[in-house]
């Protein structure tokens, strides 16, 4: 009974990760501009699911890939917010045009493919309950292949421990 009991406790405290669909359509709230996972293949593609509402940690999470993204050029780095439209350019206007022409951000309304992907919700955020912070990373065969999980709206994969794991699972 007891290793039952501890058997389902790892269980439920471990993140599952759910099955990547085979396709990903996402719209920009940016530009016109899509986002197709069918079309990137041979590539690695980094999914960062952004927080809910105004949340200036994401402004600097952004900020850093978008400098730094030119040093990891076979990852194609991808920004996605819960939030509608005007929500998203009201918050990209604090971003560098020019970094938007590179970097649109892109919708995922009612965090649809958060909750599809298996992102753990329940984070109390600016009075709303939103998904953890994310980062999803997709090898160049389209399947998932590491995942990060924030514990709060600070806690975000750095783009430094993101080259060392697309290192480690390019020399594979």
């Amino acid at each position: 009974m007891c290793n039952r009991l501890l058997i389902l406790l790892l269980c439920l405290s471990t993140p599952l990760m759910a099955q990547m669909p085979s396709n990903i359509n996402l719209q920009s709230a940016t530009d016109n501009s899509t986002f197709n996972l069918s079309k990137e293949k041979g590539k690695f593609v980094a999914l960062h699911f952004l927080l809910k509402t105004e949340c200036p940690y994401c402004i600097r999470h952004t900020q850093d890939y978008f400098k730094k993204a030119a040093t990891l050029k076979n990852v194609l780095q991808i920004f996605i917010k819960p939030d509608t439209e005007l929500e998203i350019r009201g918050w990209s206007g604090k971003l560098a045009a020019a970094d938007l022409k590179n970097f649109p951000i892109y919708r995922d309304p009612d965090a649809k493919l958060a909750k599809q992907l298996g992102i753990t919700d329940g984070y109390k955020f600016h009075n709303q309950i939103v998904h953890y912070p994310a980062t999803i990373l997709i090898d160049p065969d389209g399947k998932e292949v590491y995942r990060y999980v924030g514990k709060n709206n600070s806690d975000r994969l750095s783009f430094d421990q993101l080259v060392l794991k697309v290192n480690e699972l390019a020399k594979k």
